[in-house]
């Protein structure tokens, strides 16, 4: 794994995108923070509230959309306990199973860190549109949401970390053991039941990526995206047993009902709780190594399971950063296949902060 050197790579300051003049904190240092974590791009306020009320919220806020996400929450993780059950009780798993669950995890998994975080929403590293592309359509198909609208509520959560303004910050409760099991619950998944998502605030966050065109494809094309995340293991597992000897309709059904449930469903709910776990347990447990405005934490066995997303006090101090896992010893699988494509030509403008700026933000 290559080092951060000052000499072979300097993360830029990166101008905030426009930010809300009245929102105030007592912590000095967002302002900085605040200039790295948002990419320069033009801004078109939608308001001077930083929470505009539109038509656009209204409908977002709808009992249907609402329907939806719990939906998305609940049958991810019936799935998963249906397989175990299944496996568990008539002993019903093929190793097959077992490789879609983990290989897809791993594939839409880093379509998220890789191509919705790193790529997407902080342009730490530049590529060609086949890398772009691919990247971009395994993060459609963990199932957590479109490419714009996940980069634009991660954007807002840069912009306020563990402020007023948060969308999932699990520290905007006040005092006492319920008040902060319920910010816990909102930072992992009630804040998916908020109004979070709006055309003006998507004009707002991510103008940049609405004049992408392959991105807008991807983003208008999401439910097909979900439909075929669950469909493509489902067909393997089917083709699977229609290869088997002896086959019938019943083996065919149930292989394809075993990869529906293995690749499909028990895939996208680990995806799910390992992405939601940086939000709420990577901003309560876990150490802090560099000065950040918020209470973002490195937690060592996120750090190795959600593919270096857990080195998360790292990514808030160098919020560019191509590289999540700045400590030799910190795995960070996003950041070898972002420095493997680098090495092979295909990425570019990998930014890396200097050891100058590593030093600047030790914590003594």
């Amino acid at each position: 794994m290559a080092s951060v050197t000052e000499s072979t790579r300097k993360e830029p300051v990166i101008p905030a995108a426009n930010t809300v003049t009245s929102f105030t904190i007592s912590k000095s240092s967002i302002t900085e923070n605040l200039q790295e974590a948002i990419p320069q791009v033009p801004i078109n306020p939608c308001s001077d509230s930083p929470h505009p009320t539109t038509s656009e919220h209204a409908d977002e806020d709808s009992l249907t959309r609402r329907l939806v996400i719990l939906g998305t929450v609940l049958f991810p993780l019936l799935g998963l306990i249906s397989a175990i059950f299944i496996a568990s009780q008539y002993g019903m798993v093929r190793w097959l199973d077992i490789v879609m669950l983990v290989g897809g995890w791993y594939l839409t998994g880093m379509g998220i860190t890789i191509g919705y975080h790193r790529m997407l929403t902080h342009r730490s590293f530049d590529t060609v549109p086949t890398v772009r592309g691919f990247w971009t359509a395994m993060g459609a198909l963990a199932v957590e949401g479109s490419p714009i609208d996940w980069c634009m509520v991660h954007r807002k959560h840069h912009q306020f970390s563990d402020h007023e303004g948060d969308p999932h910050s699990p520290h905007l409760h006040d005092g006492g053991l319920l008040n902060q099991l319920k910010g816990f619950w909102h930072s992992h998944t009630g804040w998916l039941f908020n109004s979070n998502w709006s055309k003006a605030e998507c004009e707002k966050y991510v103008p940049d990526l609405l004049d992408d065109k392959m991105l807008v494809a991807i983003d208008d094309h999401y439910v097909s995206w979900v439909t075929a995340s669950l469909l493509i293991p489902a067909a393997i597992g089917g083709a699977a047993a229609l290869l088997t000897p002896g086959f019938s309709f019943t083996s065919i059904a149930a292989g394809a009902g075993l990869g529906f449930l293995w690749g499909g469903l028990a895939r996208v709910c680990v995806s799910h709780h390992i992405t939601w776990s940086i939000n709420s347990i990577c901003h309560i447990f876990g150490s802090q190594d560099y000065k950040s405005s918020d209470d973002s934490r490195n937690n060592i066995f996120f750090g190795f399971v959600s593919h270096g997303e857990g080195w998360h006090n790292n990514h808030h101090a160098f919020p560019t950063s191509a590289r999540h896992g700045l400590k030799w010893w910190q795995f960070d699988l996003s950041w070898v296949v972002i420095r493997t494509l680098e090495k092979m030509g295909l990425a570019w403008n990998v930014k890396l902060p200097s050891k100058k700026q590593l030093d600047s933000r030790l914590l003594d």
